[in-house]
């Protein structure tokens, strides 16, 4: 089969390499209609996250048609239409009974600890994102084997088509998450960092949820003026604001956002000590956004992290944070909770993910898609990866005109 594969630095090519197979009772082997490349594959392009091997498959939102199952599989059969989490959990440990599927303890093989002579995972598997979380063959590929065929995969039915749902694999649910962990509602503020695919589907669930204002910050005009139009956020660029979190405390009476959600992660353009901390890997991540967080936020409000951070990070306002009596919340998304729900939304209208996507490419075009997103050429928000052929196109309307507050 044709696979995007990792080789280095920037160094990603479509490859032929052998088809994947059930290796166990509960796989499924699925046919890919459509992938899409995550901010998150980005870290990886960049070769910011150890435990990547050459020939590793990338890929981690992705869905197709079942073609295989194994013998234990009773929740799906062979032409089943479905979409897959980018976490791989087993349904059945102590933390998925507790729907924190990303806590799985049995699916990743990969980095853990020695705690009382036993070994303690480090979080549940993912596909296509590094040794660290199990190594498992990525979906930005004609076919992928998936395990835990009886809890993650969620069926879709015919009357939506590929790029209305895709994005349940990763970043509508980790949008959706970032807002209910920040406890956006009815007449509550929110300041979002990042106006990447996350940062767009954080702001399409805030205004699903009757945020009553939502305050987004990025460097990039283009995605700025998506996210206006569309989900009527109030634009600040880091670029001309001398300083965006004061900015965003003087535009609320002088007492902060009741949230503020970070949608960046560890790779946030900081200080020049940063700068240098980080290409040294003295410290694992840049704590710029965190920063504007912390002191946008107002007392007793909420810090949402659903942003990727590693390791140490220089400059953590913590006193800042005491003082406040702020609230941090973060972590990998529990996906299979929210997909549900999610895809009731979907269906009924009032969420339009697919309104994000701004090119659809064929798999053999893959490196040339992960290029543009890199470098955000050609206004790149976000790109579809099709084997055989681009997904359907999205309707051209306004997601603002569709997502009306719940009751």
């Amino acid at each position: 089969m044709r696979a995007l594969t990792y080789h280095g630095t920037r160094d990603v090519r479509v490859d032929t390499v052998p088809d994947p197979v059930l290796q166990h009772a509960e796989d499924i082997l699925l046919r890919v209609t459509a992938t899409a490349i995550c901010g998150s594959d980005l870290h990886l392009y960049r070769g910011k996250v150890p435990g990547m091997e050459s020939g590793d498959i990338l890929g981690h939102e992705f869905m197709g048609v079942v073609e295989e199952v194994g013998s234990g599989v009773k929740a799906l059969k062979r032409g089943d239409r479905v979409v897959v989490p980018f976490v791989i959990a087993c349904g059945d440990c102590y933390f998925c009974e507790r729907t924190l599927f990303a806590a799985c303890e049995t699916t990743n093989p990969g980095r853990g600890a020695i705690l009382n002579r036993k070994q303690v995972r480090s979080g549940a598997g993912m596909f296509g994102y590094t040794h660290l979380y199990g190594g498992y063959a990525g979906g930005q590929a004609e076919y992928v084997r998936v395990p835990m065929g009886n809890t993650g995969p969620l069926k879709i039915p015919d009357t939506l088509n590929d790029a209305q749902v895709l994005f349940l694999s990763d970043i509508l649910p980790t949008g959706y998450q970032a807002v209910l962990n920040a406890e956006v509602g009815p007449g509550r503020t929110v300041a979002i960092f990042g106006a990447g695919p996350v940062g767009l589907m954080a702001a399409a669930c805030a205004r699903l949820l009757g945020a009553e204002r939502i305050f987004m910050v990025d460097h990039h005009p283009y995605r700025l003026k998506f996210a206006q139009d569309h989900y009527g956020v109030e634009a600040m660029n880091f670029d001309d604001e001398h300083d965006v979190s004061q900015a965003i405390v003087e535009a609320t009476n002088y007492r902060g956002v009741d949230a503020s959600i970070d949608a960046v992660g560890f790779e946030a353009k900081g200080s020049a000590v940063e700068t240098v901390l980080t290409t040294l890997k003295i410290e694992g991540s840049s704590g710029a956004t965190l920063r504007h967080a912390i002191a946008c936020t107002r007392r007793g409000g909420i810090v949402s992290v659903p942003g990727v951070y590693a390791g140490f990070i220089h400059g953590f306002m913590f006193g800042d944070a005491f003082d406040k009596g702020l609230s941090f919340r973060m972590g990998q998304t529990h996906v299979q909770k929210h997909m549900p729900e999610l895809l009731r939304l979907i269906g009924e209208g009032a969420l339009k993910p697919e309104l994000i996507v701004s090119h659809h490419l064929d798999l053999e075009q893959a490196v040339r898609g992960y290029e543009m997103f890199d470098k955000k050429q050609d206004d790149c928000r976000k790109v579809v990866l099709t084997p055989g052929g681009p997904v359907a196109a999205a309707a051209p309307e306004t997601a603002l005109q569709s997502q009306a507050p719940l009751s």
